[in-house]
């Protein structure tokens, strides 16, 4: 992939552009190639994903060494790639901040929760200063999870969590579980940052960008709908129907094979 830096001013400016970031979120090599396959800008990966391949429940800090393994593969991708680090696996903001610089890629997730509680908006104001006096270049995504686990999910609340990140350093704010029209466009509108949500049932992509939204990530969605696909394609197999059309092994097989030789651009 390109140098760091490029790749950072890169995936900053994708937030920019004329269209709303979709921004697809992998959990292995493979679908990550894939998302590059289907001409995606740019790859995050998924906490819940990457845990869920080890039998870990999301939010508890079990994804740390097996997101760092597959950051430290990916880093070769062709384009940038944002990584969730949950809350940073630590309470020490100086270790959260040498962890994300470690990583060495153009974008991060940082949440103001702990398996499944909000924490003190403090403490998150305190990673994402860390983090940005570390590696400024870093794409630092604060994520709101008022919403997400209905706690002091107001509109209010929520700013007020915002504010305090992005006057730490924050470079966009990510409100997952936000949707309703009138909250999105009140969150949207009052934040001079990109902000980030999950897909919402019912509206399209280019609807949330008319609501003020720069970036909508898929989330687990693509993990979760590939684990209902191949159940689907064994069941359907089971009960006498037809196989279901997929990528055909030699070209998945490709893919794989040129990544590990080293086949794609890298990053240095």
């Amino acid at each position: 992939m390109e140098h760091m830096s490029d790749a950072s001013t890169t995936f900053r400016a994708l937030h920019d552009g004329p269209g709303v970031l979709l921004l697809p979120n992998a959990w292995d090599v493979g679908s990550a190639l894939a998302f590059v396959a289907a001409g995606f800008p740019a790859v995050a990966t998924t906490s819940f994903g990457v845990g869920a391949v080890g039998g870990h429940p999301d939010g508890r800090g079990a994804s740390r060494d097996a997101t760092a393994d597959l950051v430290a593969r990916l880093r070769r991708l062709a384009v940038p790639l944002s990584v969730d680090v949950e809350d940073g696996y630590s309470s020490d903001p100086g270790e959260v901040a040498a962890f994300v610089a470690s990583l060495g890629v153009a974008g991060v997730n940082l949440e103001d929760s702990a398996d499944g509680a909000l924490a003190d908006p403090g403490v998150l104001a305190a990673k994402v200063a860390a983090v940005k006096a570390a590696a400024p270049d870093v794409f630092v995504n604060a994520r709101v999870d008022t919403y997400w686990l209905g706690q002091s999910a107001t509109v209010e609340a929520t700013l007020a969590r915002a504010r305090r990140y992005v006057e730490a350093g924050a470079d966009g704010v990510f409100v997952p579980g936000l949707g309703d029209p009138g909250d999105v466009s009140a969150v949207t509108g009052a934040l001079d940052v990109p902000v980030n949500i999950l897909p919402v049932p019912g509206r399209t992509v280019a609807e949330l960008g008319e609501l003020g939204v720069r970036r909508v990530s898929t989330g687990s969605l693509p993990y979760r709908a590939a684990i209902d696909a191949g159940v689907s394609a064994a069941v359907g197999l089971r009960d006498g129907e037809p196989p279901v059309p997929a990528t055909p092994y030699p070209v998945a097989q490709a893919r794989l094979a040129a990544f590990e030789d080293g086949r794609v651009e890298s990053d240095g």
